[in-house]
């Protein structure tokens, strides 16, 4: 019966790591209830305010604020948005490749620094061998949009430093529980052009669904009281805010439900491996207890 016990072994740990997946499944799904009502409550917030940057970006003839002002050097900062923690399936791997993807197609003709959000993003950037600026790993889990403000603030103060010709974000977009969708979007300078020329290099086309509606190109007539430039910074700082604002809700509903499928596929796995194990433990107890009883058949038949 050694077999067996060694059996019935695995048969217990497999038991108690389905107790775990469950139990995590049971978290995310309560964690990306919260995560996906806070993320579709502001994206069509978001959406609306950036075609508004976009649209004042292509209209106005001179803006002086450097958010505006689209420049010539290659000088590049890429956001990066992971999570802390695994075991959510190929979230973090998916936004990762793409990055790396990016950084192959730059390396030659660009300098490319990193703000990593989340430890899993600041290991594969280090591994990689890139220049990380800041790392920020302790953001809670129901994002607000004062926790953004470090993050903005850091970025708002290098670019408008001159110190960056552009500013990307490498995020995932909350599609549906059960798909999720890697991106990487441009939010400084505040130029459509540019952002239509990233989304050509990495040869896929990505368009929020206010764009999808308005079709054709539109001229919009803005009438602007006071002091143009500094009610335009104003508004550029606050809505890029809420774009890194919104991209990280996008990334923490889309994490929340790949470790909830992930763990759910991992509880079935665990279930049908119990199965397994079970009809095998029977199948050596059957055939341990048939030999027992020949053997006892056999010595009663030889006394005889």
């Amino acid at each position: 019966m050694a077999g067996s016990k060694e059996i019935k072994r695995r048969i217990k740990s497999v038991k108690s790591t389905k107790k775990i997946t469950k139990a995590m499944e049971l978290v995310a799904a309560s964690k990306m209830k919260r995560a996906v009502a806070s993320t579709l409550a502001s994206r069509l917030y978001a959406e609306y305010s950036w075609d508004i940057l976009t649209s004042l970006a292509k209209n106005l003839e001179e803006i002086s604020h450097p958010l505006f002002q689209v420049r010539e050097g290659n000088k590049t900062l890429l956001i990066f948005i992971t999570s802390n923690r695994g075991l959510c399936g190929a979230y973090n791997s998916q936004v990762t490749k793409k990055v790396i993807t990016l950084l192959k197609k730059q390396s030659e003709a660009s300098s490319v620094d990193v703000i990593t959000i989340g430890k899993k993003g600041d290991v594969a950037m280090r591994r990689v061998g890139k220049n990380i600026i800041a790392t920020f790993t302790e953001l809670p889990a129901n994002i607000s949009l004062s926790d953004v403000a470090p993050i903005s603030k850091l970025v708002l103060q290098e670019y408008t430093a001159g110190k960056y010709d552009k500013v990307l974000v490498a995020y995932t977009d909350f599609i549906s529980a059960i798909t999720q969708k890697p991106n990487i979007n441009q939010i400084l300078p505040i130029s459509k052009t540019d952002l239509k020329e990233l989304i050509a290099e990495l040869g896929e086309a990505h368009s929020t669904p206010s764009e999808v509606a308005q079709g054709k190109e539109s001229r919009i007539d803005y009438l602007i009281e006071g002091n143009r430039d500094k009610l335009l910074g104003s508004l550029a700082e606050k809505l890029t805010r809420m774009q890194i604002y919104q991209m990280l809700l996008e990334s923490n509903a889309s994490e929340q439900s790949s470790r909830m499928v992930a763990m759910k596929n991992a509880s079935e796995a665990a279930g049908e491996m119990i199965d397994d194990l079970t009809l095998v433990f029977n199948k050596a107890r059957q055939a341990s207890i048939t030999q027992e009883i020949s053997e006892i058949s056999a010595g009663m038949a030889s006394v005889s």
